[in-house]
């Protein structure tokens, strides 16, 4: 069963060493053919949505357990390791760190084409992967960028998506993890962990909270695009105002507006939103009407659609029509099983020795000499 999680680790700058990389592509390889196996591939493809399971498969690895390139390498040994052996295993790894994330899309297809599968079912892959990338930089706001993307996909068509997103100013990593079978809604909470360092203030429009600022969201723009301009205009006349409190007139209605600090949202993006005329704002807002999209993940799919847009359509919708949205970061746990000084919450032991578990038994299983299996049993057992 998928717990959502978070484990604590910051940017790492370094670089894998040749000889830690190879070893972990090696470990890797003999793991993943254990584990599909013993379970099939869609058991793999569930567990590395798991952000625990992922974390600690990362760890046995060898890689340093709370460095950001934890998710990065382990993805990048993974896909090395299966190399060749895809078909085999039924499990296609695509994407990666930076430009390789930017190539998921093609890749997919590429596999789609090799395996002879349904171009309907291709393009639902490519869809899923896209709209996950775009739901977390558009739709959880949080100040991570994401400059990672894996999607992993088995033949049958359960998928998981990886990604990471990064914070410069505080130094940290943010690594979002999807899975197919326990999304219904690819809008509404669809993670099936998000995992960070720290909890900083976060627009989150993915959240059950904010059903209502999304339902308007929508309503806006399947209205006319003159009436949206008109409340834009009134966000630029007064967002940037001192008073706590104004009082606007819509439509021979008084509406009031937020009392920013009483809400503490002066740190916030969308109170700080510079909505001075933008042209490509304008643009996009006008394409957006045009198009008429049926539903909130519609908006979200339309090409030019990005951060500040859905910031535009969020504020609008909280401000002037009242249908606030969750500002709550999404982030819940620290790393994996707990501390044992019970921060930030008790050592879990019953998960604590199945994980130990899962893993002692993979490693038995694995065709690798008896020393470096005693070596990896020890590491676990500390």
């Amino acid at each position: 069963m998928i717990q959502k999680g978070i484990a604590t680790f910051t940017l790492d700058y370094g670089k894998c060493p040749k000889w830690l990389f190879e070893r972990m592509v090696k470990l890797g390889r003999e793991m993943s053919w254990v584990l599909v196996n013993e379970y099939g591939p869609d058991e793999f493809v569930k567990r590395m949505a798991d952000p625990v399971w992922f974390q600690s498969l990362g760890t046995v690895l060898a890689f340093d357990w709370n460095a950001s390139g934890l998710t990065t390498i382990l993805t990048a040994a993974l896909k090395e390791a299966l190399r060749g052996q895809e078909k085999n295993l039924g499990i296609f790894i695509c994407g990666g760190k930076g430009k390789t994330s930017r190539k998921t899309p093609d890749q997919i297809k590429e596999w789609g084409e090799c395996l002879s599968l349904p171009e309907a079912k291709v393009n639902n892959l490519v869809y899923n992967s896209r709209m996950a990338a775009k739901v977390d930089s558009a739709l959880v706001q949080d100040g991570f960028q994401i400059y990672h993307h894996s999607f992993i996909f088995s033949r049958r068509g359960a998928w998981t998506v990886v990604q990471q997103g990064m914070n410069t100013i505080h130094q940290t990593a943010r690594r979002y993890h999807w899975y197919s079978e326990s999304i219904s809604d690819l809008v509404c909470e669809p993670h099936s962990g998000i995992i960070s360092h720290v909890r900083v203030p976060t627009l989150d429009l993915t959240a059950k909270a904010s059903d209502q600022n999304r339902s308007m969201s929508t309503d806006l723009v399947k209205g006319s695009y003159h009436n949206l301009m008109k409340d834009i205009q009134i966000l630029r006349k007064h967002t940037s105002g001192a008073s706590s409190m104004l009082s606007l007139k819509k439509e021979d209605a008084t509406v009031t507006l937020l009392k920013l600090e009483n809400k503490e949202f002066r740190s916030h993006p969308v109170v700080l939103e510079d909505f001075s005329r933008s042209r490509y704002l304008e643009k996009i807002l006008f394409k957006v009407c045009e198009a008429q999209p049926d539903n909130y993940e519609k908006i979200v799919a339309l090409e030019g659609v990005g951060p500040k847009t859905m910031r535009a359509l969020s504020l609008v919708s909280e401000v002037i029509y009242g249908a606030e949205p969750s500002y709550t970061d999404p982030a819940r746990y620290s790393f994996a099983h707990g501390g044992k000084d019970a921060t930030p919450y008790p050592v879990d032991c019953k998960t604590y020795d199945t994980t130990i578990d899962f893993f002692s038994r993979l490693v038995q299983k694995m065709r690798l000499p008896f020393y470096e299996k005693k070596k990896i049993l020890a590491k676990l057992t500390r």
